[in-house]
């Protein structure tokens, strides 16, 4: 994968402030696990905070140390990130993502992977990820659901070829055992999947908007060159697709938040 960057700083601001507003000690906690600055939680983080959460940003790049456990929190987001998910030399913080994944999915603490994040969710519980060998997978790609979707709590209710903003490089292509696949693609099997009771991984972004795509195809421009791509009809993809994109997944995102919270209370009684 190439670097990812974020969703617009007005977005990321506002679940800032809201965030903030919510910090009283009262708002389930969500740990979110941040791997470089500019991939944080954006449209997502801002609809967690919408249902009543507050975001732990543990920005990972910058030395800022991840829990032992995971204690205290109501959630784990794991976001997007440039480096491999084996790449434990250039982000020596991934081996304590990895342990608290396998913590969430062993303690049923709902857990939610973007892009890198779910791929570092089926590295760590045993499936595989790999460098495309057909080149990167860029702009707003439909997605078709498959059996296991119906009824599922978090993705059962994506129309049949939403759209997704997609920018990576890497894929997983083999499954933990045990995880059942969600959604699918014509360029790419595993979309989304679940693992555990209330885990989920997505290959794709629901927290990004064409102002992201956009600075992701301005830093990336020789490479999507080189590897086949028009950056410009990417960003035209998804600047299309926008409202859609906002729809689906920012309810995907509540979704996930419900889920977050149904968990924290249950816990709490």
């Amino acid at each position: 994968m190439t670097s990812e960057t974020t969703v617009t700083r007005e977005a990321a601001g506002a679940a800032e402030a809201a965030g903030d507003r919510a910090a009283d000690g009262t708002a389930p906690a969500v740990l979110v696990v941040q791997h470089e600055e500019d991939a944080d939680p954006g449209l997502v983080g801002d609809r967690l905070v919408r249902a009543g959460l507050r975001l732990d940003v543990v920005r990972a790049w910058r030395g800022e140390p991840l829990p032992e456990d995971l204690r205290g929190h109501a959630g784990l987001l794991v976001l997007g990130g440039s480096v491999n998910c084996r790449d434990d030399g250039a982000a020596p913080w991934l081996p304590r993502v990895r342990t608290l994944v396998r913590e969430a999915v062993a303690g049923e603490v709902p857990l939610l992977g973007i892009c890198l994040g779910g791929q570092i969710v089926a590295d760590a519980l045993g499936g595989s990820v790999v460098t495309r060998p057909r080149g990167p997978e860029l702009g707003a790609v439909p997605l078709r659901r498959l059996a296991a979707a119906e009824g599922d709590p978090v993705l059962g209710g994506v129309p049949e070829g939403a759209r997704a903003a997609q920018w990576h490089w890497d894929e997983v292509d083999r499954l933990p055992a045990g995880a059942v696949p969600l959604l699918t693609g014509e360029d790419c099997p595993y979309q989304a999947f679940r693992v555990g009771s209330v885990g989920w991984g997505l290959q794709f972004h629901p927290e990004v908007e064409s102002g992201t795509v956009a600075r992701w195809a301005e830093a990336d421009d020789a490479q999507v060159r080189a590897d086949g791509g028009d950056p410009v009809a990417v960003v035209a993809s998804v600047r299309e697709a926008e409202p859609e994109l906002r729809a689906v997944w920012g309810a995907v995102s509540g979704a996930w938040g419900a889920v977050v919270r149904a968990h924290a209370v249950a816990r709490a009684t």
